[in-house]
């Protein structure tokens, strides 16, 4: 990034983890987030910045309305999306989507509330995750939004509805659990639950997962996997078996922190998703397109992001 005026570029840089942030939670897609910062950048570095008295509000207000500009573009490319759509997943350990202390911090960056965000229109979506995300009051999503203070609180409503009823569906996806195991008991779980699966031991697999055991891969349409949803205890723990044995044998596989929480990295191939409810596997999310993968091994490349060895 080159700039002529150096207090111009400060500012850009004292706002731009917010800005991705914002960008993110929009989108659900890294390299799209970094687009919309990187062309807030071309407005900020050829505006005349003398009127602006709040850089934080306006740059905020332009990644905002260029996010709303690519969500529709967006939107139509997801409809022909081939199998289940997950959004790009993003290491968090190092404070790349801002904080993560809180269980609603958490939950507001998880790969299953991004799903349910994209039955929002767009909208709703920037309202809602302006508000809930980054505890904007309504008076100043309005004024990011070019929109009246009464709308935006119903916009809200409206969406917060949409995302809660989505949550209520037989299936759906469900958000993190607000009491989850620590690093290291997920850790020996998640050990357990792979050793089952590798070794093909369906009975003690099955043992391990909830009867509405849920497991969703994305493949893109790119690589082999599964284009529905696999859904029950039986069938989830014969899919898994089959597909450990087949590509994930001689794998090596860490432990990271993806989407405020924790996660498999098997290979450099995929991001695999184990969550748990009362000791036993709810649902599983497998993500093998590599180009979503691209973000998270930039990461990778610049920090090791891991936390332990592989095993």
């Amino acid at each position: 990034m080159i700039a002529q005026d150096p207090a111009a570029l400060a500012d850009f840089e004292e706002h731009r983890p917010r800005m991705f942030g914002i960008a993110y939670r929009m989108l659900g897609s890294a390299a799209e987030a970094q687009d919309a910062v990187q062309d807030a950048w071309l407005r900020w570095s050829s505006a005349g910045r003398e009127d602006v008295e709040h850089p934080g509000a306006w740059l905020a207000k332009v990644v905002t309305h260029l996010c709303l500009n690519r969500l529709t573009s967006a939107r139509a490319r997801r409809e022909e999306y081939v199998g289940p759509w997950l959004p790009e997943p993003v290491l968090t350990g190092g404070g790349a989507l801002g904080p993560l202390e809180s269980a609603e911090q958490r939950e507001g960056v998880s790969m299953a509330l991004l799903v349910l965000l994209e039955r929002l229109t767009p909208v709703e979506r920037a309202v809602y995750v302006l508000r809930e995300a980054f505890a904007y009051g309504h008076r100043e999503i309005a004024g990011l939004l070019d929109l009246t203070e009464p709308n935006c609180r119903q916009l809200y409503r409206r969406a917060a509805g949409r995302v809660e009823a989505g949550r209520a569906e037989p299936g759906a996806a469900a958000p993190p659990p607000r009491f989850e195991p620590d690093a290291a008991r997920w850790q020996g779980l998640v050990e357990t639950f792979l050793a089952a699966a590798r070794e093909g031991d369906l009975a003690r697999l099955e043992s391990m997962l909830t009867a509405d055991v849920r497991y969703v891969a994305d493949g893109g349409g790119i690589v082999s996997a599964a284009r529905r949803p696999i859904l029950g205890r039986e069938k989830v723990a014969r899919f898994l078996a089959g597909a450990l044995r087949k590509y994930g044998a001689g794998q090596p596989v860490r432990l990271a922190e993806v989407n405020g929480e924790p996660a498999l990295l098997v290979g450099g191939g995929a991001v695999l998703q184990v969550e748990f409810e009362d000791g036993l596997v709810r649902g599983v999310r497998s993500l093998v397109n590599p180009e979503k993968l691209e973000f998270l091994r930039r990461q990778l490349s610049h920090s090791r992001g891991l936390s332990g060895p592989g095993w």
